[in-house]
């Protein structure tokens, strides 16, 4: 039986595995072979996905790959699924997709259902089109923009899914006044750290650049947007500034409470360590509960603390960091592996901190963290 005190874990489902109508530049998934879950594997994984969580709410996250290679049949069986084994839970679906494959169909389907796209894009066509190209080598940013004014159109709720990268980095506010304008409320845009295995791509942000970018942005969200528009990175830093646990993993004090399921059934630590290594066992064989709360995935969880460096554990933004995502700590140094970007983050926490510190008071006061853009209106 699971303590109370246990946290919930979440499973983002892969479908059709790695398998992509599009190859950017970045990808850090790909993998030569192609899957696709059959309709036995998804009623298992529904039926103990459903039984491991430990409150009333429950969602499913359908990731890829592109999970819209999938068919609508197939996801219209998800939810008699869903509703076969609900036991009275309330049941939320979010797909996360590049958005080239949305049609009227899809979108009647996500609208009906009240299912929330995260949609991959991003900023401006220039900077879109400079890394996420479709298997032909040709630009996909028109045919997701053209996905995004269907939703628009459909009434499909949508959040926007971007990377930052070193096409982007340099533009933080024509990046971000991009997003306002095309009606984007909820933003989540996360740093390109990708290597070939020996050095970093041609694409990927540079530390100083990376915390920079973050500063500008914060800067006009601050003084205009805040609870307008809703960036991950400043809601999970405001939570740990607050001490409440924040919504993203990277920057959490432990990880591993979410893991992956193949199509297959193989499940994984986490969608950034899918390597042999990290592989916990397949629902065929094992309950999710059994894998997603057995030692191996709690001693993926707890490495994270335990390995923190040093310079980590003594640093004074250690609260609102805690080292960022592991599969970003290579940087060696005499006690273990630093954070690559570390030197950006330290220049966000600073800059950020004053602004931080009167939300955080207002939170604490029951009042709107959004009072503070009145300080800049006086």
């Amino acid at each position: 039986m699971l303590s109370p005190f246990q946290r919930e874990c979440y499973i983002m489902a892969k479908p059709v595995g790695a398998s992509c109508n599009l190859a950017c530049h970045y990808c850090y998934y790909a993998k030569p072979q192609r899957e696709s879950m059959d309709l036995s594997m998804l009623e298992r994984f529904i039926q103990q996905y459903i039984a491991m969580q430990t409150t009333g709410h429950v969602l499913f996250t359908w990731h890829g790959g592109e999970p819209m290679l999938q068919s609508l049949d197939f996801y219209h069986k998800a939810i008699e699924f869903q509703r076969k084994y609900s036991d009275g839970r309330h049941i939320e679906n979010c797909i996360q997709t590049n958005g080239t494959l949305l049609t009227p169909e899809w979108c009647k389907f996500l609208h009906a259902n009240q299912w929330l796209v995260g949609i991959s894009i991003d900023g401006t066509e220039q900077m879109h089109n400079a890394y996420r190209l479709n298997r032909h080598g040709r630009p996909s940013w028109q045919r997701v923009m053209e996905g995004i004014r269907m939703m628009q159109q459909y009434g499909v709720e949508w959040n926007a899914m971007a990377t930052v990268h070193s096409a982007n980095v340099g533009k933080p506010l024509q990046f971000y006044r991009f997003f306002k304008q095309i009606g984007c409320q909820y933003l989540q845009f996360t740093p390109i750290v990708e290597s070939d295995g020996h050095n970093l791509l041609p694409c990927a942000v540079k530390p100083l650049e990376w915390g920079q970018f973050c500063c500008d942005i914060f800067d006009e969200w601050v003084r205009k947007d805040v609870g307008k528009v809703f960036v991950q990175l400043f809601d999970a830093t405001l939570a740990n500034w607050v001490g409440e646990t924040p919504g993203v993993c990277s920057l959490a004090e432990e990880c591993g409470h979410a893991g992956i399921i193949e199509a297959n059934g193989d499940v994984y630590s986490c969608d950034h360590f899918v390597y042999p290594e990290y592989r916990l066992g397949n629902i065929r064989e094992h309950t999710l509960i059994e894998l997603m709360y057995g030692e191996q995935q709690s001693r993926f969880s707890a490495k994270k603390r335990v390995e923190l460096p040093k310079q980590c554990r003594e640093c004074q933004w250690l609260f609102a960091c805690h080292g960022e995502c592991p599969k970003n700590r290579f940087i060696d140094n005499s006690d273990t592996g630093t954070n690559y970007l570390c030197a950006g983050y330290k220049k966000f926490f600073s800059h950020v901190a004053p602004q931080m510190d009167i939300m955080a008071n207002l939170y604490r006061q029951g009042l709107p963290p959004a009072n503070i853009m009145a300080s800049y209106l006086a």
